[in-house]
């Protein structure tokens, strides 16, 4: 049996994104994290600027998500983060969302798997698990309410 204990969420600022058109596998958005938070009962810190989130806009209207970002807690450990994910819904939601309006998350998926890499110590337990994460894309940030697979 599959159980979720809440890890943290996170609050990622982006920029606008780079989008290329006309690829063979469908558009690419890849759009810069430009900084952020996490907080949860066991780490909390910023977001570093200069993650990413490399979207491949498929031809059935999901977004195949590649994320990839550091955290850095309040005691200065530094961990990497890689999310796969896909975010999908009715083609007036996700027009909506394309345009920057704000949008019920409740109308659109948007799930993400998550690894970390944490150095030795107080967070090398992040090594070891995998994490599942429910987002929602509002108009200044990225929302992703991460939880950890027990």
């Amino acid at each position: 049996m599959i159980e979720l204990k809440p890890l943290f969420q996170i609050q990622a600022e982006v920029a606008e994104p780079q989008v290329g058109s006309g690829a063979p596998y469908g558009d690419r958005r890849f759009i810069p994290v430009t900084g952020g938070t996490f907080e949860g009962d066991r780490l909390r810190g910023k977001l570093l600027a200069g993650g990413s989130d490399s979207q491949l806009m498929r031809a059935d209207g999901v977004a195949d998500l590649d994320v990839r970002v550091t955290l850095q807690t309040g005691d200065g450990a530094v961990i990497y983060m890689k999310g796969l994910g896909l975010r999908h819904g009715p083609p007036e939601i996700m027009r909506r969302l394309a345009a920057g309006e704000a949008v019920d998350p409740g109308a659109y998926y948007f799930r993400e798997s998550a690894l970390f890499e944490a150095p030795a110590g107080p967070y090398e337990w992040l090594n070891r698990i995998l994490a599942l994460g429910t987002g929602r894309r509002d108009p200044a940030m990225v929302i992703l309410d991460v939880f950890e697979v027990l």
